[in-house]
């Protein structure tokens, strides 16, 4: 274990102790059905952290409202921690998260993993849910993309690890929860814009409007992020549109909608050799700068919901969405289209009621999602087109995909004898999906298959220590196979490939404690076994074949701490850390007839160090450093090759003031520089699992990191 590692964790179980030994004044624990208004809330707290431990609050999809009441593990980023980078990158923020990596081999190549879940997937993240608002992220192939949605349209993200939650279909990874950023002021008008210049061409412009009155809300943004890249390569073009706002249509019932348009277009260098990441680190991979290969894409979704008091302590919630993506990505080996449609919708029920003289909280409703795509191959004769890149030529396969599940879940929660609670859930799945394939015409084929349904309950024992939760759970989760996964080296489904499932046991204490709360503690301990596991070995440049090949296993510690010192005046330190130690390997796994049993997990790290803090100051002023230690990962299955461990250190320094022209009026300017990779590390942001050589040449498994960068941002918000 590196020594930075033992430090760390030092520090945080040494100031846990501590904390423990001083409790001073302590805020008897709220039930979490009673509520907590802001202004109660200031009473008790001193303002500059009320804004974190108010976001502390979670999504109305729980049974309880507070992070610290909650039987799970639930980091939550507010608003200040996702903009306390450059606001352009969410995965500096998501890393400080314990538990969670996020690897970036650019701003369109992206894979999370949560405990280890997620690690194994060649490109992109799966097994992991997403939400915006009530709008899946989550596409009906399994695959989640957060990375499009812009960090100023953030208000909050929340991330369920694991397979805890009833409601969100009980994902082995968890999910991540996204609230839309409204820009909104508390009554009347507010315009926002913004300007961010940084290294490597790197431009973002923001603009936004909103309005809101006593019974409507409308907001209204624009962004677009352009970079030249630091690789060859590696040009980035993003735009996009975003309409948000509710209208109060009764005294009880609230109408909620929102829209986004989006294009984007990047050009993709591609993971490169290791001579290559040691010499010539901002080189492309030689095919893909040849053929100058890109993705681009337009997007649109959209979502209207309706929330109402049914009667008396019961609340319903329904909403419908769609979305859809058209995309074109040329390949060195082919030319890539796809054209995505999705449509759903999801209710849901929530409220209390009398048991004796305790209550029983409640939560019950479905889900119904259906997605379908038609795309295919083109020939890309990019090497006859004089250097020019790109060429489009004759079709080489066509095929439709379609997938539909509905999800059914139900929570409850009851307070027992002795200040015990008891939560219990189950969510139901059941999915099926088809698959046409229509080009060439001597091998099409139509084929439908069903899953069996799939119950995966849930079970947790809760006991409130002062104003702190003491917690143990059991979970079932799942997750399904990508459509890749499920299909044969002729390209027909598989009916034999069965979903990736597993139980998850976890013990947990969390609190907020100190005087006025400032101290804000999380500890927990899990393991889980995941059964079936789903492998789709490459048999070609974009062929796989899927199989169930054995079971891994997931263990570890996840530690946070976050504490307010208020030194004097306008003088407040904000210091964090957080703490990931892990075990993940094959327990059983037995592959082209080479057994892996017990190599450690293909592409996640064992352990993971997060540190840092925020120093404010009088007249607006505040600094702010990041800290990140990531231990070497594993890049193939045989364990024969590990991307180093490394170190890197952001720092931010800022400005904000607000300004009151009269009773009404209020302009805010903001100014910031900051410096990503103060050290210039050199370092693997992502890795290629499973990366193969073709004709003796070495396999591709780096996505080198971005050295040292420089950026400043310049904003100005006006309400009236």
């Amino acid at each position: 274990m590196p020594k930075q590692l033992l430090t760390c964790l030092f520090i945080l179980f040494t100031a846990v102790a501590f904390a423990q030994d001083t409790l001073y004044n302590i805020v008897p624990q709220m039930k979490y059905v009673k509520k907590q208004t802001r202004d109660s809330v200031q009473v008790l707290r001193e303002p500059d952290f009320l804004d974190y431990l108010d976001e502390l609050s979670i999504s109305s999809y729980h049974v309880n409202g507070n992070v610290t009441d909650a039987p799970n593990a639930i980091s939550v980023l507010t608003t200040k921690d996702l903009q306390r980078n450059n606001t352009t990158d969410i995965s500096p923020v998501l890393n400080t998260l314990p538990g969670v990596l996020m690897q970036s081999g650019g701003i369109n190549t992206n894979r999370i993993s949560i405990r280890g879940i997620g690690a194994r997937t060649p490109y992109g993240t799966n097994k992991i849910r997403a939400f915006y608002g009530n709008i899946p992220l989550t596409s009906g192939d399994s695959e989640t993309t957060i990375e499009d949605i812009d960090l100023e349209m953030m208000r909050r993200v929340e991330v369920i690890k694991g397979p805890q939650s009833s409601v969100y279909g009980a994902g082995l990874g968890g999910a991540i929860l996204i609230e839309p950023q409204y820009n909104a002021a508390l009554s009347g008008s507010r315009a926002r814009t913004s300007t961010t210049h940084g290294s490597f061409g790197m431009l973002k412009n923001t603009a936004t409007y909103s309005y809101a009155s006593k019974k409507a809300l409308i907001s209204i943004g624009y962004h677009n992020l352009k970079t030249d890249g630091w690789r060859k390569n590696s040009a980035y073009n993003r735009e996009g549109i975003t309409l948000a706002g509710n209208v109060k249509i009764t005294k009880t019932g609230t109408l909620t909608y929102f829209g986004n348009h989006m294009y984007m277009k990047a050009y993709i260098p591609s993971s490169v050799t290791l001579d290559s990441f040691n010499n010539t680190p901002q080189a492309a991979a030689p095919t893909w700068a040849a053929s100058k290969g890109f993705e681009r894409y337009t997007s649109y979704m959209g979502g209207v919901g309706y929330d109402w008091n049914v009667a008396g302590t019961v609340q319903n919630a329904t909403s419908l969405f769609i979305s859809g993506k058209e995309n074109y990505e040329p390949r060195p080996f082919d030319i890539l289209t796809q054209n995505n449609t999705a449509w759903g919708a999801r209710t849901q029920f929530k409220g209390f009621f009398d048991v004796g003289t305790s209550q029983l909280f409640f939560i019950a409703g479905a889900e119904y999602f259906n997605d379908g795509f038609t795309g295919g191959t083109f020939q890309n004769l990019y090497q006859d087109n004089n250097g020019n890149g790109t060429l489009q030529g004759s079709r080489l396969t066509g095929s439709e995909q379609k997938r539909n599940f509905i999800n059914a879940f139900a929570q409850a929660r009851l307070e027992m004898i002795w200040g015990l609670q008891l939560q219990l859930g189950i969510n139901y799945n059941k999915t099926q999906f088809g698959l046409d394939n229509t080009f060439p015409a001597g091998s099409a084929s139509s084929e439908d298959y069903s899953y069996n349904g799939i119950w995966a309950p849930q079970a947790a024992i809760m006991y409130n220590i002062g104003s702190g939760t003491l917690y143990a759970s059991a979970s079932r989760g799942f997750s399904m196979p990508a459509i890749e996964e499920t299909l044969t080296p002729d390209g027909t489904i598989n009916p034999n490939i069965k979903p990736e499932s597993g139980y998850n046991f976890e013990v947990g204490y969390k609190a907020n404690i100190l005087k006025d709360e400032r101290l804000y503690v999380e500890v927990s301990l899990y393991t889980m076994q995941v059964n079936n596991l789903l492998v789709a070995q490459r048999v070609g440049d974009d062929q796989y074949v899927g199989i169930n090949a054995g079971k891994t296993l997931h263990r570890g510690i996840e530690a946070s701490l976050r504490y307010s010192l208020s030194i004097a005046g306008d003088w407040r330190l904000t210091p964090y850390t957080a703490a990931s130690i892990g075990q993940y390997e094959f327990k059983e796994f037995v592959n082209n007839d080479v057994d892996y049993s017990g190599k450690e997990l293909t592409g996640v790290p064992k352990n993971k160090i997060n540190g840092g803090f925020t120093f404010n100051m009088p007249y607006g002023l505040y600094v702010s450093a990041d800290y990140y230690y990531v231990d070497q990962i594993p890049m193939n299955d045989a364990n024969s090759a590990y991307a180093d461990s490394y170190n890197l250190l952001n720092a931010k320094a800022g400005w904000n003031k607000t300004y009151g022209i009269n009773n009404h009026d209020a302009l805010t300017f903001s100014l910031s520089v900051g410096i990503n990779n103060i050290a210039n590390t050199h370092y693997a942001s992502m890795v290629l699992v499973n990366a193969t050589g073709f004709n003796g040449a070495q396999p591709r498994y780096y996505y080198p990191g971005l050295p040292v960068n420089y950026y400043g941002n310049v904003g100005v918000s006006y309400a009236f």
